[in-house]
């Protein structure tokens, strides 16, 4: 198995490890001098060091590709070997970096992103006490995406993984004095945790398959040679996968587990239901925070994940099922959950667990391309959609209330326009990139023959998920830019109870936290980078994957081809995919019609028009408060947690610290009764023949007198003693 895992297609390619290098460095610099250096110099040097450190590191990665690109399709793979890292069992793994097409694709979309975000930051994060903290924090988080997405194993890619969902925990509860804000951080790593188990647990499986497997009769056998020279590397798995499809456990394929099991975890850290309710109070860190963890990185891990296992996923239908369900579920609810939020943060929140619900509609029908595709296009116009919510915060002073916007076209025009062009991606339009990206997913899920249900069924929800994407992105769109202004309007809460962990988080922070001032502009880092991600929006759909012309499809076949090869289309004519073309882009200008119609002149007035009617308010109030879900938690999850916390807290104050407290007391008794034996018994029988000794002494001190008569008189009397003794005898 290491043959195949070092297969001569591999060209060593050592400066792999430059790309993840660098962010680790310039975090390194920041964490250690970047307080000295904001204090001494200011704010410069701070950025510097991180920007710099992603420049670097973007430029090695858009060199690596270009070599990949120069290379024999079939042969395009890179491999840093790395070093020698875990060696038990006969298992050999090695901390090793790899690059191919897909993961190619990941890392220019981390790089490319991160780096406009990093500069974005500099002129939004300007003024904050911790400035250097905040890029320290930044450029970690990159560092461990990159790992994620350049390990050539399940154990590299794990340490990736759980590197991403420790700096996300730092960069959502960066404002940690706020308690809200530092119980979305918590929020979020303890979610993440959760679903690192079910990674854990799906390459456990694997391994374990690979050193044997159960019998007809229910047994166990290990088969010949054992882990012995297995590397762990996606190609040692892809190898050993038609054997894997032949075994089971408990009468249930083992792929099934084991993919089953990949997904939960890739389910927690892309936020798809049940495991999605961290990601919306996750907007409690700072808007590029936002951008960056929601639109082209640590969401997408998951979609990246199934993806990279596609080749174990296409040959168990009931694992692909699971996801296909568990995404087209995702986008209907979260696009509903986003018709009537009011925080501008929150609605494209929203938006990205629907987004991400779509990618698991590719990756689940086997459209492992499209569904790749589609999160390159959503990190664009994503990240573009944030960082221009970021924008308006910033000219609104911070304030984030959708109902005191308004009005906000002229004071931001560059602003306003990169938002539009975002909303028109994200919603369907021709040409525009999403378009493209989500018409290929619909299109595959209606045509697949490899679900355990009908593959229109999956197409029909989600295209009711995108006609609801144009509605509530297109309402974000008219109540921030048209009409008039109505900062200081008071926008009275419609329902008086909150739901669990619902709180409005203010991005908020130290010299950008007061609601007065003039609205203008923000500053040209800011919006130049919203320009060229505006660009990236319009161009990367058309370029990418414009139909039947495909680039990126042919790009990822040498990873991706042999796991769609496996799974099954059903028929179509030619004309199908014109037909749902056309109707994709007449659900995009229905919700963007009814948006114009309702949000374009005013303040909302749907509420108003629902509230009139008692059937239409419980059904507002139903999606207004996000279905319950959080109140469910609260109630049962929650509430489970706190009665096992206390629990565990009666049982070590009422058992534990008494088993203790009886445990001194003996040991307490025992030493008293030792001391008492060892003083009065052994120190007792010592003293007494001291005492002995010194009495004896005492008695032959008085005999000692040193007069010379005394001594005669003992002489004679010892004498006569002696002759007594003897005429005895």
């Amino acid at each position: 198995m290491h043959d195949v895992a070092l297969a001569p297609i591999a060209h060593t390619a050592g400066y792999l490890k430059l790309i993840p290098l660098f962010p680790a460095i310039g975090a390194l610099i920041n964490a250690l001098l970047g307080s000295r250096m904001q204090r001494r110099w200011g704010e410069a040097p701070v950025h510097a060091v991180a920007v710099g450190a992603m420049l670097l590191s973007t430029a090695v990665a858009v060199y690596a590709v270009a070599r990949l690109l120069g290379l024999e399709p079939e042969g395009r793979l890179l491999v840093d070997p790395g070093w020698r890292w875990i060696f038990v069992e006969g298992m050999d793994v090695r901390f090793a970096l790899s690059l191919d097409p897909l993961s190619s694709v990941m890392v220019l979309v981390v790089t490319v992103i991160s780096t406009l975000i990093h500069v974005y930051s500099i002129g939004y994060m300007h003024g904050d006490r911790s400035y250097w903290r905040y890029f320290c924090f930044l450029n970690l988080f990159v560092f461990m995406m990159l790992t994620l997405v350049l390990g050539d194993n399940f154990f590299v890619m794990f340490v990736g993984w759980e590197g991403v969902g420790l700096a996300s925990y730092l960069l959502i509860g960066f404002w940690y004095t706020d308690l809200g804000k530092a119980k979305a951080g918590m929020k979020a790593f303890v979610t993440n945790r959760f679903g690192d188990a079910g990674f854990l647990m799906g390459l456990f499986a694997l391994l374990w398959a690979m050193g044997g497997g159960w019998d007809a009769a229910g047994r166990w056998t290990a088969d010949a040679g054992h882990l012995a020279g297995l590397s762990a590397s996606f190609r040692d798995v892809a190898a050993a996968a038609p054997m894997l499809a032949q075994k089971t456990i408990f009468g249930v394929p083992l792929l099934a587990w084991a993919c089953i099991f990949f997904f939960w975890g890739a389910a927690a850290k892309s936020a798809q239901i049940p495991l999605y309710v961290w990601l919306p109070d996750a907007m409690a860190g700072p808007t590029p925070v936002s951008a960056l963890i929601h639109a082209a990185t640590m969401v997408t891990a998951g979609v990246y994940m199934v993806a990279r296992l596609g080749f174990l996923f296409a040959r168990s239908p009931e694992a692909m099922t699971v996801v296909a369900l568990t995404g087209v579920g995702t986008a209907l609810l979260a696009a509903t959950m986003g018709f009537f939020q009011h925080d501008i943060k929150k609605v494209l929140a929203y938006s990205t667990v629907s987004q991400l619900g779509f990618m698991f509609i590719g990756v689940g029908v086997g459209a492992y391309w499209a569904g790749i595709f589609h999160l390159t296009t959503h990190a664009c116009f994503k990240a573009c959609l944030f960082l221009g919510s970021g924008s308006v915060i910033l000219g609104m002073h911070h304030e984030q209330d959708m109902r005191r916007m308004g009005g906000l076209a002229r004071p931001m025009p560059l602003t306003r326009w990169t938002y539009l062009v975002a909303c028109i991606a994200i919603a369907g339009f021709p040409v525009a990139s999403g378009f493209f990206s989500k018409d290929e997913i619909l299109l595959k899920a209606f045509t697949s023959g490899s679900l355990l249900v009908p593959g229109p069924l999956v197409w029909g929800v989600g295209f009711a998920a995108a006609l609801g994407t144009a509605f509530y992105m297109f309402r974000s769109y008219y109540m921030t830019f048209s009409g008039t202004n109505r900062r200081g309007e008071p926008a009275p809460e419609l329902y008086t109870t909150h739901a669990a962990g619902g709180h409005d988080a203010h991005d908020a922070h130290a010299g950008h936290d007061s609601h007065g001032g003039e609205i203008k502009e923000s500053p040209r880092t800011m919006t130049w980078v919203l320009v060229a991600l505006a660009s990236l929006a319009v161009v990367t759909g058309p370029l990418l994957g414009f139909p039947h012309h495909a680039w990126l499809e042919h790009f990822l076949h040498p990873v991706t081809g042999e796991a769609q090869r496996l799974v099954e289309e059903t028929a179509h004519g030619p004309g199908l995919e014109y037909v749902l073309m056309a109707l994709s882009t007449g659900a995009a200008f229905a919700g963007w019609l009814v948006a114009r119609a309702l949000y374009k002149d005013a303040a909302s007035p749907l509420p108003s028009r629902l509230l009139a009617s008692p059937r239409l308010r419980a059904v507002h109030k139903l999606v207004y408060r996000k279905y319950y879900v959080d109140e469910l938690y609260g109630a049962t999850v929650i509430a489970l947690g706190l009665l096992a916390a206390r629990a565990a807290d009666w049982f070590d104050r009422n058992v534990i610290d008494r088993l203790v407290n009886v445990s001194a007391l003996a040991t307490r008794i025992f030493s008293d009764l030792q001391g008492g034996i060892d003083a009065r018994v052994v120190d007792g029988s010592v003293n007494l023949v001291a005492d002995g000794v010194i009495a004896g002494g005492r008695g032959l001190r008085r005999a000692q007198t040193g007069r010379i008569q005394s001594y005669v008189y003992v002489l004679v009397a010892g004498a006569v003693a002696l002759a007594i003794a003897f005429s005895i005898r």
